[in-house]
């Protein structure tokens, strides 16, 4: 293992049954020629409607254009996370390492090394001083990467980490492992606060919500669930029909809504709180692999999803239409990760490509 929505605004039948005529006439004039009276001006006809405006935001496609190739992974890629500030991107391979690179020139800034085995994924801290690594040699470590040291390693995983995210406060992390766990870890001492026994198949994704009070997790078990942080309960569990292994998921920005990626070619948007599916975006090709997706609001407001045809999708979140779809890797495009402030893209392929590539929407004029 590496790594219908329907309308709810239909026409209100009670607007549209006449009862606004009915009462036009209910309070129309009681008087008679018994009453008099008094005269006044006739009321002026109104003014005609001024004419309709357009859309304030008229929705624009994206015009993503490839902007730099980065090559330096001898191994699959397995994740890509731009920092919070927007001037660095973190990769991770199946070759043991983690590397920087600067998001505005594509040059190399540095390469952690340390980890006994593979890597699967990495996170930022909120301040993008620090990075967390998950590996297959069943540690999680935490490094300053400008110092490229490392200060943590947490031990406790019992088989491969596969997943990492740190809260929003940036003093817990969460991982999940092929041990089917979810840990719940504190940063500045190290250690495990606790140890949920969350699935029953290897745990393929691990992420806070935008207050840090929940999490969300998802397995090859095929159940999405939702935990209390602070107890460690289990709110909800999410589980379509189908039941298709459950790649991915994460918390849109504002926090209402979980998108989650299924090995069923299928990418859903999910309402929590009601436990229905809102939207499902279709056309990449995802049947095989725990490929990354996520939600792009520095433009439009998009969903983005790499795909084992080699090509990084993208839809309109409201329309579930293919907006754009960016061409050029030659091989499963595993990660792909939006910018923090712009409308920037990276996408990271396997073992026939092993590039990391950014691209720039065309459309934006805030580029460096």
């Amino acid at each position: 293992m590496s790594r219908d929505g329907h309308s709810e605004h239909e026409n209100d039948p009670e607007n549209a049954n006449g009862t606004e005529d009915e009462d036009d006439n209910d309070t129309s004039s009681q008087t008679t020629e018994e009453d008099p009276q008094p005269y006044r001006e006739p009321t002026p006809p109104p003014p005609p409607p001024p004419p309709a405006a357009p859309p304030a935001q008229q929705r624009q496609k994206p015009s993503y254009k490839h902007r730099f190739t980065l090559s330096g992974h001898t191994m699959s890629i397995s994740s890509v996370k731009f920092s919070p500030d927007g001037k660095l991107l973190a990769s991770c391979a199946a070759d043991k390492m983690v590397k920087i690179w600067s998001t505005f020139t594509g040059q190399i800034v540095r390469t952690l090394e340390g980890h006994a085995e593979g890597l699967s994924d990495v996170a930022w801290s909120g301040d993008s001083v620090y990075l967390a690594s998950a590996s297959d040699d069943k540690t999680i470590r935490i490094w300053n990467v400008d110092l490229g040291t490392v200060l943590k390693t947490l031990r406790g995983h019992t088989s491969y980490v596969f997943c990492v995210n740190y809260n929003p406060q940036s003093n817990l992390l969460v991982s999940g492992s092929y041990d089917e766990s979810v840990r719940i870890w504190d940063v500045a001492r190290g250690k495990c606060l606790k140890n949920l026994a969350a699935h029953s198949d290897p745990v393929t994704a691990v992420h806070f919500n935008r207050d840090g009070t929940m999490i969300v997790s998802c397995s090859i078990d095929g159940l999405i669930r939702i935990w209390d942080t602070a107890s460690g309960q289990c709110l909800k569990t999410l589980v379509d029909d189908a039941n298709p292994v459950a790649s991915h998921v994460k918390f849109s920005p504002n926090g209402k809504y979980i998108l989650a990626s299924t090995l069923d070619n299928t990418i859903r948007l999910w309402n929590y709180h009601s436990t229905r599916v809102l939207k499902t975006y279709v056309g990449h090709v995802n049947t095989r692999f725990c490929i990354f997706s996520c939600f792009s609001v520095t433009g439009g407001k998009w969903i983005i999803s790499g795909s084992e045809d080699g090509k990084v999708f993208i839809w309109d979140l409201q329309t579930r239409e293919v907006v754009q779809t960016l061409e050029g890797h030659k091989d499963t495009v595993l990660s792909v990760a939006t910018h923090p402030i712009q409308n920037i893209v990276a996408s990271a392929s396997m073992e026939k490509d092993l590039t990391i590539r950014i691209w720039f929407d065309t459309g934006d004029d805030n580029e460096a």
